[in-house]
């Protein structure tokens, strides 16, 4: 079996859109959540939102490009130009190597309603632009990065609900140890519109704790009300070991174990089964001692069922008050299909950094959460190991190790 190993980061997220100035964000506890007052007059429930800029990709992109780019490719585009520049990955090599690309999304809303609206309101199709169906599509993350970064290896969107991130991590590592591929462009985008969440919002998903946004997002707190919707976009570059050492590339770390489940149970409420055997499973591979692992990244998103049913997961595999626990959407709000990739990037921060972001927001623990260890304040804690949890709708579970390198 092949080792896989992290060779590059890039990240555009509403704590920043370069690896330093996120890293500063998580240290200084910074939340990047906002209120819309867009939100507020379309008739949301919660017109809270993470703030993060749109990308001008004028300068670097052709229209003829452009114009087939929804919001989340551009965010995904951003990510992987900056992962591959510090890979040393570079347009020639790309030309000359059968480089996959795997990328979590579940949805481009947006385009969809626009291309819509326009045929209702011209009752002619042909309005909908040229570039209408290729913004539409699920697909239209990698179809977009393939073409622009000529990509030959595989190229498929990973479409799991809120683990689309972390999933594609997952099957990329597993493609580059089974010798399928020497090196997979992974990553998960999230568009950040009020056509992305409304629907959320009409089921009442969202925290509606608008006097004060920034304490809004409280994933484990006994307060909670729902999630805060976040995005953008976070890629990491997977490489053979082999293949990083030949090159002489940065490795940033190790992808140790990948673990998945299926909950098989109710379509929006997670229990703790699933959970708890998708953290057992990415364990178990990655063939380490439970007492390695020195941070657990949460999925936690601030909602009272799937917190809790996380702690009670977290709790059953590794013992009470044992290990450091934090959910960086505490900080940036649910990312949605982005979150699997972005905790990786954000994890890896501070890995290297030798600190772990604090749970901001968590006051009071409830009967789940004293069971764990989460710290509420930034942690000098040096960790060498850590896992990430994303779960998703219809009771989708990934959960990866990584160790530093």
């Amino acid at each position: 079996m092949q080792r896989v190993v992290i060779t590059g980061m890039g990240i555009w997220s509403c704590l920043g859109t370069d690896l330093e100035t996120v890293r500063e964000s998580l240290y200084r506890g910074k939340s990047g959540i906002v209120l819309d007052p867009l939100r507020k007059e379309m008739g949301f429930r919660s017109g809270l939102t993470a703030l993060l800029p749109q990308p001008d990709l004028k300068k670097e992109l052709p229209r003829s490009q452009r114009v087939y780019m929804p919001e989340p490719a551009q965010y995904a585009y951003c990510a992987t130009r900056d992962a591959l520049k510090q890979a040393g990955i570079d347009q020639d090599y790309l030309d000359s190597h059968e480089v996959g690309l795997l990328y979590g999304n579940d949805s481009t809303a947006d385009a969809v309603y626009k291309s819509i609206s326009r045929i209702v309101e011209k009752k002619d199709t042909m309005l909908c632009g040229s570039g209408a169906i290729f913004q539409s599509m699920n697909s239209t993350v990698t179809m977009n990065l393939g073409v622009i970064f000529h990509l030959k290896g595989i190229n498929l969107t990973v479409s799991g609900a809120c683990a689309s991130g972390s999933h594609a991590i997952g099957l990329g590592a597993l493609l580059i140890q089974n010798g399928l591929q020497e090196m997979v462009v992974c990553g998960g985008a999230q568009e950040v519109n009020p056509a992305a969440t409304g629907s959320f919002d009409g089921i009442s998903a969202f925290s509606t704790r608008e006097d004060e946004p920034t304490k809004a997002s409280r994933p484990f707190d006994r307060d909670r009300d729902g999630l805060v919707p976040g995005g953008g976009a976070a890629t990491v570059i997977l490489e053979s070991y082999e293949s990083a050492r030949q090159r002489g590339a940065p490795i940033l770390a190790e992808v140790l174990g990948y673990g998945f489940s299926a909950n098989g149970d109710h379509i929006s409420s997670p229990n703790v089964d699933g959970p708890a055997r998708s953290l057992e499973m990415a364990i178990r591979r990655a063939g380490i001692d439970l007492r390695e692992i020195g941070y657990v990244n949460a999925h936690a998103t601030s909602t009272h069922v799937g917190d809790a049913n996380e702690a009670k997961a977290i709790a059953r595999v590794f013992g009470e008050r044992t290990v450091p626990v934090t959910s960086t959407k505490s900080q940036t709000g649910h990312e949605m299909w982005m979150a699997g990739a972005s905790e990786i990037v954000y994890s890896i921060l501070m890995m290297q950094g030798g600190f772990i972001a604090g749970n901001i927001n968590f006051e009071h623990p409830d009967e789940d959460s004293e069971k764990l260890w989460i710290p509420a304040e930034t942690l000098e804690h040096p960790f060498d190991t850590f896992l990430s949890n994303s779960f998703g709708f219809g009771g989708t579970n990934s959960t990866l190790i990584v160790r530093n390198a």
